[in-house]
């Protein structure tokens, strides 16, 4: 399975926000919307960096309730790890893991067509292995 069957059954709608809006901003977006990230994106749509829930824990303790009214680009993480929707789901979930990242983007031709996360690339991992387990059964009872 690749990422683009994940963005197929999930949407490849992605939360944006733009680097000059204020932490609170973010936050209001996060919780709105029950997403842990927002892309941060330029107006023409060009990936600038990430926006995480654990940006803003981090920001919190390093700088306080001030933190809310910094920019979303005092925060967010600058070096954005990204796939391909022909990428595999297996593939994605090392970098996941070894990374550390629980959202990717997906980028094709440098344009920001979906994003997944660690709960979207497990739940797809699972169905794959509930239909091999099923296949595997199927055989065996045919063979007996």
């Amino acid at each position: 399975m690749n990422v683009a069957a994940v963005l197929d059954n999930k949407g490849r709608h992605v939360h944006t926000i733009h680097p000059a809006a204020t932490v609170a901003d973010a936050t209001n977006s996060l919780a709105g919307a029950e997403i842990g990230a927002l892309v941060v994106t330029t107006v023409e749509g060009d990936v600038l960096g990430i926006l995480s829930e654990r940006d803003v824990v981090r920001g919190l303790r390093r700088y306080g309730a001030a933190v809310l009214t910094m920019t979303v680009a005092d925060l967010m993480t600058r070096r954005v790890n990204t796939c391909t929707s022909e990428d595999s789901i297996t593939q994605v979930m090392q970098r996941m893991t070894a990374g550390r990242h629980r959202h990717m983007p997906v980028l094709d031709g440098g344009r920001l067509t979906g994003m997944v996360s660690i709960g979207d690339v497990v739940k797809s991992r699972i169905e794959e292995v509930e239909l091999e387990r099923g296949v595997l059964r199927d055989c065996y009872i045919a063979s007996r």
